[in-house]
């Protein structure tokens, strides 16, 4: 797409001039709410002088050697992330400033979820095509309230339309029909080229031409933007006197139960307002709108989200209620070449997410929204804020949570892709893993099986930005390599727990950005390979914890909290003084490079503890990897010890060039 929100992503031009700050990131602090401290801003200048005795060479080279990163094979690179390759300090101060930006807007109450998706935009050095918002209606008229639903709805389809007039009806349909594939399939690498392989990988770059080069983004996000209109609170605090009376049995159309209230069947599809009591929705038509005002309502089928090319818009809004929604695949708040918005305001609700789906943009914009309420989050892959070629965002503003998904979610961008989830309170769960077996296991446990320890699984979630990477000697093959896009997981308040499996809590894998960002409260993280800031193949992660007594682990084998792998940039921070436990028995890291990595790990303070296999600022092969812990009385157990070295408190240490271990 012509600078497709992913390719947005030019979210805070981090560019040649490497000081620059984007003007169009700077201006989103000319209105409330106003931006928190940056953790970077405070521990970035004092961890730089550290160590610039041992590593100033080692950063050099690497930075050098990035500068002609453009040129390296990977179509459609964010700016974002070569900005960062390029300078790391200062590209990882723009990614927390972009999470904090975005999370702050997020915990306004009541949301505004147009000024969320222009914040989104604007922070990606994007904005909407120009447009004039309606006037929302004052009063409860039913007349008015129509007049205004409907006129949303044509608004944003004229806005559809813009956007996709490049593309001919077999190119529409085509996109439509990949997204389907890319959610069944997709993989971060192929390796092995067969009558299988090489044509999906031809498809998939097919289908990231046409969105990046023929499809008018900013129209897309008009469109978003307008349907989120009829998210306003006020609005839908009258829409209830409005509707009233309800229809009679013989106007409820086949797959609806209970109280109905109207339906009207329009151009761009059915639209139905479900009364105040228990309603059952599985309609099998396209459908524009559900609004139902309130009830332990159940939904079924396609649920908010894009029904065909023809049908590309799609919004459901519950006003109450404890709701269980069961989608079909690419069936609940997923966008295709269009907007599928789903908000739910109240009630403890429970989510069957089949792949595809839960706040998931496909080459269109995915968003979900639940406002109060303890709600579950059971998801198949690519689901939970995740897109490839769109947006995609998820957010839960009250409530304790469990969010559960197989891969590729909770916060994932894959090529051209933003995938976001933001919490703002609650004590949640997130859980990713356990279902889609990791390569790894064909040359390191070829004999092992599910249920094994040594089995691994792969998740690429909890804050993950991974590529199409594609690893073969044939030159043409590798120009049709994918580069990633961006994951974002903000938690803002809350005791949380996120477990899983390989790559995962904040993970950029070729060329994509992970981010994961916890800004309070005592929190547990239990990770496997690559994870709490990892990176590989030139992706960019980033970890921060703000505050509280957190418990970090990991079943290993290997790569944990600032590690980074062949070109790679990861920066992981604790912060605050509190007393953390870092339980690394069975995994390497804590500031660990290797390939000309740059990985640095950082505690701030307090009475820690540290137990890990290998790591605490080791550095191969060209790399810089620090750890550095800032105050406190501090315990270490390395369990593989080097005869020269022993890590306490108040040590200096370096494992060779690029390395340094720190603690004050």
């Amino acid at each position: 797409m012509r600078g497709l929100f992913i390719l947005i992503l030019p979210l805070f031009m981090v560019g040649c001039s490497s000081n620059q700050i984007s003007s169009s990131l700077l201006s989103l602090s000319t209105s409330p709410p106003a931006i928190r401290e940056l953790v970077i801003d405070r521990v970035g200048p004092v961890v730089q002088d550290l160590l610039q005795s041992t590593s100033r060479e080692a950063y050099h080279t690497i930075t050098a050697s990035h500068q002609t990163v453009d040129a390296r094979s990977a179509k459609y690179k964010q700016q974002a992330v070569t900005g960062t390759l390029k300078n790391p300090w200062e590209g990882m101060r723009l990614l927390e400033r972009h999470g904090l930006l975005v999370a702050e807007l997020a915990a306004t109450n009541p949301l505004d979820l147009p000024a969320l998706l222009d914040r989104l935009a604007t922070g990606m050095s994007q904005s909407s095509a120009p447009m004039t918002p309606l006037p929302i209606p004052t009063g409860s008229h039913r007349r008015d309230t129509m007049e205004f639903i409907l006129e949303t709805f044509h608004q944003a389809a004229l806005h559809r339309e813009l956007a996709l007039a490049e593309l001919s009806d077999p190119e529409r349909a085509f996109l439509f029909e990949h997204g389907r594939t890319l959610a069944e399939s997709y993989t971060p690498q192929i390796s092995v080229l067969s009558n299988v392989t090489m044509p999906q990988v031809l498809a998939n770059t097919r289908f990231a031409e046409l969105l990046k080069e023929r499809v008018k983004s900013e129209h897309l996000l008009a469109a978003g933007q307008i349907l989120a209109q009829l998210t306003n609170a006020r609005w839908l605090e009258q829409l209830a006197a409005a509707f009233s009376e309800p229809v009679s049995p013989a106007e409820i159309p086949p797959g609806i139960t209970g109280d109905v209230r109207l339906v009207q069947d329009t151009s761009e599809g059915l639209i139905v307002i479900g009364g105040p009591g228990p309603n059952n929705y599985q309609l099998e038509g396209p459908v524009a709108l559900i609004v139902d005002l309130g009830g332990d309502d159940s939904y079924r089928g396609v649920i908010g989200a894009s029904y065909d090319v023809r049908y590309g818009n799609a919004v459901v809004i519950d006003l109450a209620g404890n709701d269980r929604y069961t989608g079909s695949p690419l069936g609940i708040a997923t966008g295709r070449l269009g907007v599928g918005l789903l908000f739910d305001q109240s009630g403890d609700d429970r989510y069957e997410l089949s792949l595809g789906s839960g706040g998931v943009g496909l080459g269109g914009l995915g968003i979900l929204v639940d406002i109060k309420g303890h709600d579950q989050y059971h998801g198949n892959r690519l689901t939970q804020g995740a897109a490839i070629g769109g947006l995609g965002l998820l957010i839960d503003t009250a409530g304790n949570d469990h969010y559960r998904s197989h891969g590729f979610a909770i916060g994932f961008g894959g090529p051209l892709g933003l995938g976001a989830v933001i919490d703002t309170e609650g004590d949640d769960q997130y859980q990713c893993g356990d279902a889609i077996p990791s390569a790894y296991n064909a040359h390191e446990a070829p004999e092992s099986k599910p249920g094994d320890p040594e089995f691994q699984y792969d998740c690429f979630g909890l804050g993950a930005g991974a590529g199409l990477r594609i690893l073969t000697a044939y030159p043409q093959w590798v120009d049709q390599s994918l580069a990633g896009g961006m994951g974002l997981l903000v938690d803002l308040k809350g005791r949380d727990r996120y477990q899983s499996a390989n790559f995962s809590q904040g993970i950029g894998y070729f060329f994509g950005a992970g981010i994961l960002l916890d800004l309070n409260d005592e929190d547990e993280y239990q990770a496997a390979r690559y994870g709490h800031g990892a990176s590989a193949h030139y992706g960019v992660a980033l970890f921060i914890d703000q505050q509280g007594n957190d418990r970090y682990g990991s079943t290993g084998p290997y790569y944990n909290a600032g590690v980074a792998w062949d070109h790679g940039i990861s920066l992981t921070i604790d912060a605050g003084t509190s007393h953390d436990v870092y339980a690394f028995d069975r995994t390497s890291g804590l500031g660990k490079a290797d390939h000309s990595g740059w990985a640095v790990f950082v505690d701030e303070g307090g009475r820690d503890t540290y137990r890990v296999t290998s790591g605490l600022g080791a550095a191969s092969e060209r790399s810089l990897a620090g750890f550095i812990d800032l105050t406190g009385e501090d315990q270490y157990s390395l369990l593989s010890p080097l005869s020269h070295f022993r890590p306490t408190n108040s040590f200096f240490f370096s494992h060779g060039p690029g390395s340094l271990f720190q603690d004050q």
